[in-house]
């Protein structure tokens, strides 16, 4: 495939690494100096986009790329309940395709059905109360997590007890909190807790580098090229 990277951080160079030991050729990159080459030939020719970013700007990057033609694979968050519908409606409605996670990694996705499996038995126990504490680098300027978010919201469609997720303490029995944490350069550490008088059960997902994202990533801009519309995991992923 022909791939562009928008955004050359940390991830782009990692994702770059592996698009290209898997045979892809990078045909433009993006960053912050160079945004005029989204009309870019180059640019144009890119059968996917690989978009990871900022928050302030992921809407952009995703509107430069619709406008290209070209479609987007983006771990960006922090930007949806700002543009999530008109996204949305592009994708399902304009032609637009966007394959988004809040996290690209495969441990993450094994988790995340892990979660929603283990959300659905405790909802028969109501005496343990569940919270949820994510640890990340401090350059990470979102807080929740998007992941943390995206674990939470699969928590709340399972267990009826609960009904939001707060920040840091909950005030109603009926809220999740979710602690966050920012510290060193930690590529993300999240960890649900359920707790009883009796006992408490705990499941955590500690991602040891960016490989596992990048890799996913990779993996979604693959399964991306010959699709339309919304995508995400769940799609990748039929578990």
């Amino acid at each position: 495939m022909k791939i562009a990277l928008i955004g050359y951080g940390k991830m782009g160079k990692e994702i770059e690494k592996i698009a290209l030991s898997r045979g892809h050729q990078i045909v433009s990159i993006i960053d912050l100096n160079n945004q005029d080459d989204f009309t870019s030939e180059a640019f144009k020719s890119a059968d996917v986009a690989i978009e990871f970013t900022a928050p302030t700007v992921a809407y952009n990057n995703y509107i430069n790329a619709f406008n290209a033609g070209v479609k987007v694979v983006s771990g960006s968050t922090g930007w949806m309940d700002e543009h999530g519908d008109e996204i949305k409606d592009l994708c399902k409605n304009g032609g637009k395709t966007l394959f988004w996670a809040s996290n690209f990694s495969l441990g993450v996705a094994i988790f995340s059905a892990v979660n929603k499996y283990l959300a659905k038995i405790m909802n028969q126990f109501p005496t343990y109360d569940v919270t949820m504490s994510e640890t990340h680098h401090i350059h990470k300027l979102d807080a929740p997590s998007g992941t943390a978010i995206t674990l939470a919201e699969e928590i709340l469609e399972n267990l009826d007890r609960k009904d939001s997720w707060v920040k840091e303490e909950a005030k109603a029995a009926s809220e999740l909190p979710i602690h966050s944490i920012r510290e060193g350069e930690v590529p993300g550490i999240h960890t649900i807790r359920y707790e009883s008088e009796a006992d408490s059960i705990s499941i955590t997902h500690d991602a040891k580098n960016r490989k596992g994202f990048a890799l996913g990533a990779v993996l979604a801009a693959e399964f991306t090229c010959g699709k339309q519309g919304l995508l995400g995991m769940s799609d990748l992923f039929k578990f």
